[in-house]
């Protein structure tokens, strides 16, 4: 199968609580940016459309109408950064607007912060390497520790993992399989 007619991600929804909270936590904390709102015709509930490009009218869409006692199910959203610096403006930021459960993980492939939003969803906010290995991995992050030697921690780690290759590497051998399958 060709890697064109391969759907690609590219927005996601939930269902919450309190609209305006939650609206105020994801543009304060990712600055996303309200692009629409008003109530559905097919799902007669308020939507709230929040964007962070002028490329996408939205990339997150906030609906209300999660009753008050109804758990989340949301395994993670996913927003990915570049450099360790936005992952510690971030945790900053999602802490100062009600995030908890605050955590740092190395994949080794990826550093991340995972938190709760303030409706108890689970976020991730990561930033790739350039290396790959066989996942799931996961070791503590220390953001407090400068970049230099988070990175080599990180290096040091992939590289005596027996499932390790440069990440360029590792998407050629996906894109051959995916030429052959």
């Amino acid at each position: 199968m060709s890697t064109e007619t391969i759907p690609q991600l590219s927005h996601f929804g939930i269902f919450v609580r309190d609209m305006e909270a939650m609206t105020r936590f994801y543009t304060q904390v990712f600055g996303l940016r309200l692009t629409d709102r008003g109530v559905g015709r097919n799902f007669r509930i308020p939507l709230n459309f929040l964007s962070g490009t002028p490329t996408q009218h939205h990339q997150l869409v906030l609906a209300g109408g999660r009753a008050a006692d109804a758990p989340s199910t949301v395994m993670q959203m996913s927003f990915k950064v570049g450099e360790i610096e936005d992952l510690r403006r971030v945790r900053r930021l999602a802490l100062q607007e009600g995030a908890s459960e605050m955590r740092g993980m190395n994949h080794g492939n990826a550093l991340s912060i995972y938190f709760s939003d303030p409706e108890g969803n689970t976020i991730e906010v990561y930033l790739d390497t350039p290396w790959y290995i066989p996942q799931p991995h996961g070791d503590p992050l220390d953001l407090d520790k400068a970049d230099a030697e988070i990175w080599a921690e990180t290096e040091a780690a992939c590289r005596a993992d027996p499932g390790f290759e440069p990440q360029p590497q590792w998407a050629a051998r996906f894109h051959a399989a995916s030429l052959e399958g």
